[in-house]
C-alpha cells in the first residue's frame, strides 16, 4: 500500500518496492513483473502512476520491455574487462591500445567526413567548437559479429588533416599514426574515461537496453611539442565492458610508491 505520510511520490514508492524485490531475488533475471494494471490494483494507484514506476526502473536499466509480452527483469550481461596498460601495441596492421581488441575488424566501411567535434572533444583538442575537424568513424568487433562492440570516432584538426592522406580512406598498413610518425611527429597518448547516456544511433548500433549508458574512452594523441593531433572517442556498452588499469610500483627519492 502507498504510505500517504511518506515524502516520496507514489510512483517512487512503488519503484523502490519493486527494486527491493529485484535486488533481494524475489524477481530474478528474466522474471516477468506484474503489469501496470496489476500494480495499480495491488497498490491502489492509477494506471499512469504504475506506468511511471516501471518507467523509473527502465531508466535505471533494471528491467526491459518486450512488446506484447510485458516487462522483465534484465539479466546481467557477461562483462569483458579491458586492461589498459602504459604501453602501446603495434604490428603490420597498425596500433592497438588493448590486447583483447587486436583481432577485431571494421564491420562496415569507415565513414569519413568534415564536421565539428562535440564540445568536450573540442576542449581536449584545444580548438573552438565551430572549427572544422575531419572524422573517421568505424564500427569495430570480432570477425563475424552481427553488431559492433565498439564505436570509434577519430577527430583530426584541420591543420594536419586538410589536403593530406589522413583524409583518404586507405591510410596505409600502419594507419593514421604511421602517417603522423612519417611526417616527423613523435607520438604520446593520454586517455580519459567517462560515461554518458547513448544517442539513439549508439543505442541502436550497440544494441543497448533501456537505461544502459555508454562507456567512453577518449584517447588524446599529442606530438613532441604538445600539439593535439587527434582525439579518438571510443564508445561501448557499460553493461558489457569495464576498464582496469595496471598499477606498477615505482620509487620516488628512494621510497617505494604503490
Amino acid at each position: 500500500m502507498i504510505d500517504p505520510s511518506d515524502a516520496r511520490p507514489p510512483f517512487r514508492q512503488v519503484a523502490d518496492a519493486l527494486r527491493a524485490a529485484i535486488t533481494s531475488g524475489v524477481y530474478g533475471p528474466g522474471d516477468k513483473l506484474p503489469s501496470a494494471r496489476e500494480l495499480a490494483g495491488e497498490y491502489e494507484i492509477t494506471h499512469v502512476t504504475a506506468s511511471q514506476a516501471v518507467a523509473a526502473l527502465k531508466a535505471e536499466g533494471l528491467v526491459e520491455s518486450h512488446v506484447g509480452r510485458g516487462v522483465f527483469v534484465r539479466a546481467p550481461a557477461d562483462r569483458r574487462r579491458i586492461d589498459r596498460g602504459r604501453g602501446v601495441l603495434s604490428d603490420e596492421r597498425g596500433y592497438y591500445f588493448d590486447a583483447q581488441a587486436k583481432g577485431w575488424v571494421a564491420l562496415a566501411p569507415s565513414v569519413l567526413y568534415w564536421g565539428t567535434a562535440p564540445a568536450d572533444v573540442a576542449t581536449l583538442m584545444g580548438i573552438e567548437a565551430d572549427e572544422p575537424t575531419f572524422r573517421r568513424e568505424r564500427n569495430m568487433g570480432p570477425p563475424g559479429s552481427t553488431f559492433p562492440l565498439q564505436l570509434a570516432t577519430s577527430y583530426l584538426p584541420e591543420r594536419i588533416a586538410r589536403g593530406t592522406r589522413l583524409e583518404e580512406r586507405d591510410t596505409g598498413p600502419t594507419g593514421i599514426y604511421g602517417l603522423m610518425e612519417a611526417a616527423g611527429h613523435v607520438l604520446h597518448w593520454i586517455e580519459v574515461c567517462n560515461a554518458r547516456m547513448p544517442t539513439p544511433q549508439e543505442r541502436e548500433l550497440l544494441r543497448l537496453g533501456d537505461g544502459v549508458p555508454v562507456l567512453r574512452l577518449l584517447r588524446v594523441t599529442r606530438n613532441q611539442h604538445g600539439e593535439c593531433l587527434e582525439v579518438n572517442d571510443t564508445r561501448m556498452s557499460a553493461e558489457r565492458f569495464e576498464v582496469s588499469y595496471r598499477m606498477d610500483p615505482s620509487r620516488l627519492d628512494g621510497r617505494l610508491v604503490i
